[in-house]
C-alpha cells in the first residue's frame, strides 16, 4: 500500500531535533518505508539528520509518504504526532 498526506505544521518551533526525533520513533515501529518531502526535496524518514535538513519551520507544508503492508496504520500515528504539535504546547 502507499499513500500520502500533506500536513501544515502547526507546534511554535516547527521540525527541530526533538520533533525529528519523535517521528523517527514512530516510523521506527512499522516496517513501512518513510519518505518525507518538503518543497521537491525528499528524505528518509528513519534519519534526524535526513529530517533536520528539510527545514520546516511553523506553517510549512510537510508531505509524508508510506509503502508497505502496515503504511496506514503508521499514516495514522504520525498524523496524531504532528497534527498533535509533537506533544508540545
Amino acid at each position: 500500500m502507499n499513500i500520502a498526506k500533506t500536513f501544515e505544521i502547526k507546534n511554535k518551533l516547527g521540525i527541530h531535533a526533538r520533533a525529528a526525533a519523535k517521528i523517527v520513533e514512530t516510523a521506527n515501529r512499522f516496517n513501512a518505508d518513510v519518505v518525507l518531502e518538503k518543497d521537491g526535496y525528499e528524505v528518509n524518514g528513519r534519519s534526524i539528520l535526513d529530517i533536520l535538513t528539510l527545514y520546516c519551520p511553523k506553517g510549512s507544508r510537510l508531505t509524508v509518504r508510506l509503502m508497505g503492508v502496515d503504511a496506514a496504520e503508521a499514516m495514522e500515528m504520525l498524523s496524531i504526532l504532528i497534527d498533535g504539535k509533537f506533544g508540545e504546547i
